[in-house]
């Protein structure tokens, strides 16, 4: 039987942390950057109560949630885009701005999703070299061609957990070509305490050659609903709504969404949590000559290049022990590292305890 011919893309596909050891039960799953607290309780209240028809298409343009987001960061209701997860987002840049002769720059260790997405839309993907794994402005500049389209950058950036402060990105936009789009990912924003960090969203809000994107998967702990949202340029958001899939927010996850950004408490506590027990975890690892970078996300790029053991067996003994972190040689490169999630008060006791029975057995 034949079978109609397509495209073959050569990428490598996108490989999300794992969740699942053998028949382990009660696993810790520390490889997906997801929240240590949940959701909020008024966005899971609002969720259980609200009288939602499922027979019903949801509000395919999300306007009270954009409202709501509007109003929270003084933006323009317009210049504001939803989607199915910040995914959708980085998906509907790509289609929208991409030929098979563009090319795309992104840093060394640059969140996988957008080579992935700019490779399925034709695009080149063209590496900057970082500088002690944080994103370099000079090495950035230096890959920029006539062919160059797109800029992304995550800051802070997954998986280094490293960031430009505003100074730095201010620098970046301006020795960029004014007519290649940057776009940057502010997904770990709420975490970073450094006065010299700027969310992209405050420092770029009135620019005509940058998009923002933000996500509820984070800070907000709503990963299962998938909800994300980019602010940009209203002539690019208009041609961005043009190929957005109809309905593509579905109504719960429209609902949560706008509750949890009314729930200032919960995302406080969340922040004094993460703040609190990443440094804990940090002090307890540099003890065992494990060394991280700067608390600047809700996790935590460990070194083991000092250690007495490699990252390689730490994740092959924790993974034994029902706890899962995330390897980042798949994907990244990244050789003898591991990124640990900051969870729950639980789960952080459960990996201390035993990265304690791996180090000091006898």
């Amino acid at each position: 039987m034949t079978v109609p011919k397509f495209r073959n893309i050569k990428i490598e596909a996108y490989k999300p942390g794992k969740s699942i050891v053998g028949k382990i039960k009660n696993i810790v799953k520390l490889s997906a950057n997801e929240s240590a607290l949940g959701m909020s309780p008024k966005a899971r209240k609002a969720i259980s109560t609200k009288n939602v028809s499922m027979s019903k298409y949801p509000d395919s343009n999300s306007r009270d949630l954009r409202k709501a987001l509007s109003k929270m960061y003084s933006c323009d209701f317009n210049k504001i885009i939803c989607g199915s997860g910040s995914d959708e987002i980085i998906q509907i840049i790509c289609q929208l701005y991409l030929n098979k002769t563009d090319e795309v720059i992104v840093s060394q260790y640059s969140f996988l999703m957008y080579r992935i997405y700019s490779k399925i839309a034709g695009g080149n993907i063209v590496f900057a070299k970082e500088k002690n794994f944080k994103a370099s402005v000079e090495e950035i500049i230096k890959k920029v061609s006539k062919k160059t389209k797109i800029v992304f950058l995550a800051n802070p950036n997954n998986p280094t957990g490293t960031y430009l402060n505003k100074v730095e990105l201010i620098n970046l936009r301006k020795k960029l070509n004014q007519k290649i789009l940057l776009v940057l990912d502010d997904a770990y924003f709420e975490y970073v305490k450094d006065k010299s960090y700027r969310s992209s969203l405050d420092i770029f809000k009135n620019k005509n050659n940058v998009i923002v994107i933000r996500t509820f998967s984070k800070i907000y702990g709503l990963a299962a609903l998938r909800v994300g949202w980019g602010y940009g340029p209203k002539k690019i958001i208009d041609a961005m709504n043009k190929i957005k899939p109809p309905f593509n927010v579905n109504q719960i996850a429209q609902i949560a969404a706008k509750e949890s950004l009314k729930d200032k408490k919960f995302v406080k506590r969340s922040i004094e949590h993460n703040f609190i027990w990443a440094n804990k975890i940090k002090i307890f690892l540099s003890e065992l000559n494990i060394f991280t970078n700067k608390v600047s996300a809700n996790f935590l790029l460990l070194n083991f290049d000092k250690s007495k053991f490699s990252g390689k067996y730490v994740y092959k003994k924790l993974k034994s022990e029902g706890i899962i972190l995330r390897s980042t040689e798949e994907g990244y490169n990244i050789k003898n590292k591991l990124r640990l999630t900051i969870g729950s008060t639980k789960e952080n006791m459960k990996f201390i305890n035993t990265m304690k029975n791996i180090f000091y057995k006898k």
